[in-house]
């Protein structure tokens, strides 16, 4: 297969790759998803990742039909970044994408769950032990010597179960003896402490090449002992040579000239002898040792293997296991067919729970043939069984959050993750539609919203549509027709939808397949926040609350002139209304 085949590789990027890499380790990289590899030959990690999405899950990619959708998928991902316990695992868990078959869903769900048991059943202690194994792995960079000596830190804190049955039946002994061969090999040299005798040798170098640098200081040094004829020095050379190099003293000997015209000479010509001697020497012993090390290397390859292949995908496992746990996610029930459904019972919005938001508050919702048969206590009904709903409500009454949590679970549940809600069910689809709204009112932008949100529901396949406020790119007049012809178009096409409006009154009568949600305002708290009710109740249409918003602004108002202005809009919406709530507002602190 040629480079320029893989999405993402131009010419420039194939022959940066080939340099850096060569053509067939270029390939096995990209088709191995090994972010590291490609940011090593000099690809930014941004553009290393997106070529191997592209590369591993294509298919899932072309999932996200929308920008937003993307969006929302790279926020999850960065989700779950944050509890990789390697750098190598964020890189993995960064090019997950949405899987194409249910069983590869399922095989995924299991490992990941697996690993979720098992950490959380693991004591402090071992949790710790992993933990400082992976930190020392990370450490070197992720490399063989470091898996090696994970796989065995990990055999002795004994977790060898569940997840980690893949170390369970590695060979300790064949681990031990790999991982003393990789710390004395270090890219092809000996390291020092690898072989006695290469240590003496390169000690031994060192010392003749210190005494080299001083040649003079030495000479001086002797003749200041005493040592006037030539014989006289030579024999304290010699046993200056001895004494402080630990050079054998035939070579010490064989290495003297027998011309020398002078000590300066004499000196200067053993010491080069030596030099050159001793660095062949190193460099003799130094081909052995490795050759040695190499083969004992080579006796226990499949050991190294194995350890490397386990400790990566134990490394990925737990990193998914953490998050999982992190925010109390479980298993969604995929639901395939014609029985089409997204239910879920007390979802969390993971954005929000990610910001420590103690507000959150879980969401029971359901669309299609789903078996949701009972609710929470708080939830107005079980919800029918329309494909497709259009949800009202009171302004920032997370109805955008509930979209956003609807794509989330749905997004999980595809790339084989838990979920965040005690109970879902998911068809996995064939194009995710979801659109924030976008307060940018022109034709431009609305041309390009109906040519991402329309395709995917013409072009046939399951759809999921997440739309929210249409109506903020055009005029009201024009909105309402508009996504009165987008609920009729998703009800046609049998896909699944919710759309999020305040233009509900204008938008009748909607077909029969399609419900109406609402959203509602309770009032104000003591201290003039908004209290709602995030949990939408089914079949009701919910009103926007401007009569609360323009009471807090009726109390809060800086001077007179200011909240004579804000009574006025107070007429306009009903000042008996916000009389009344501001009232409220009074009588809950005792004022």
């Amino acid at each position: 297969m040629r480079l320029e085949e893989y999405w993402g590789v131009g010419p420039k990027t194939r022959e940066t790759l080939v340099d850096e890499l060569g053509r067939e380790e270029a390939i096995r990289a990209i088709e191995s998803g090994d972010v590291r590899a490609l940011v090593d030959a000099g690809l930014a990690r941004g553009r290393a990742t997106r070529i191997l999405r592209r590369a591993t899950g294509g298919a899932g990619i072309d999932v996200l039909s929308t920008s937003d959708a993307r969006s929302a998928y790279k926020e999850l991902l960065d989700l779950a970044v944050d509890h990789a316990v390697t750098q190598r695992a964020a890189d993995r868990i960064r090019v997950l994408t949405p899987l194409a078959s249910r069983d590869a869903m399922e095989d995924r769900l299991e490992d990941v769950l697996a690993a979720r048991d098992a950490w959380a059943d693991l004591a402090e202690g071992d949790r710790e032990a992993v933990l400082q194994a992976y930190e020392r792995y990370d450490a070197r960079d992720g490399s063989e010597h470091a898996a090696v000596e994970a796989a065995l830190a990990l055999l002795e804190a004994g977790v060898d179960s569940g997840p980690f049955a893949a170390i369970a039946d590695l060979e300790r002994d064949r681990l031990a003896e790999a991982a003393d061969a990789l710390a004395a090999l270090d890219g092809g040299r000996v390291r020092e402490g690898a072989d006695e005798e290469l240590d003496r040798l390169r000690d031994a170098l060192g010392a003749v090449e210190d005494m080299d640098a001083s040649a003079l200081e030495l000479i001086d040094e002797l003749r200041s002992e005493g040592v006037r004829d030539v014989e006289g020095f030579r024999q304290s050379f010699e046993d200056r040579l001895l004494s402080e190099t630990d050079v054998t003293i035939d070579r010490v000997r064989n290495a003297m000239p027998g011309d020398a015209t002078d000590a300066t000479d004499f000196v200067g010509a053993t010491l080069r002898t030596l030099r050159s001697e001793l660095t062949a020497a190193i460099d003799e012993r130094e081909v052995l040792v490795a050759s040695d090390l190499k083969g004992t290397l080579a006796e226990n390859r499949d050991a190294v293997d194995r350890a490397v292949s386990a400790v990566d995908d134990i490394a990925l496992h737990l990193s998914l296991a953490r998050f999982a746990l992190e925010y109390d996610c479980t298993r969604p029930v995929f639901r395939d067919g014609e029985d089409a459904a997204v239910s879920v019972v007390n979802a969390r919005n993971l954005t929000l729970a990610a910001r420590d938001d103690e507000s959150v508050q879980p969401v029971t919702y359901a669309l299609g043939d789903h078996d949701v048969t009972s609710v929470p206590a708080g939830v107005n009904t079980v919800p029918d069984q329309e494909r497709v709903a259009v949800l009202t409500g009171a302004n920032s009454g997370g109805k955008t959050t509930l979209l956003e949590t609807l794509c989330q679970i749905v997004l999980l549940a595809t790339m084989g993750l838990p979920v965040p809600a005690d109970r879902a069910e998911v068809t996995p689809v064939d194009s995710l539609v979801f659109h924030r709204r976008h307060a940018s009112f022109n034709a431009g932008v609305l041309e390009s919203t109906l040519r991402s949100i329309v395709p995917p529901l013409s072009l046939g396949g399951r759809t999921l549509m997440l739309v929210d406020e249409f109506e903020a790119i055009t005029e009201p007049g024009s909105a309402a027709d508009l996504l009165h012809g987008l609920v009729t178009l998703s009800v046609d096409r049998e896909a699944l939808g919710v759309f999020v409006t305040h233009l509900a009154d204008d938008l009748e009568p909607l077909p029969p397949e399609a419900r109406v949600d609402g959203i509602f305002a309770e009032g104000l708290n003591p201290d003039l926040e908004l209290l709602v009710d995030y949990q939408p109740r089914f079949g009701t249409v919910g009103r926007s609350t401007p009569e609360f918003i323009v009471s807090r602004l009726v109390a809060n108002a800086s001077d007179r002139s200011e909240r004579a202005g804000f009574e006025t809009l107070g007429e306009a919406v009903g000042n008996e209304v916000v009389q009344r709530t501001l009232a409220d507002a009074r009588w809950a602190t005792g004022e």
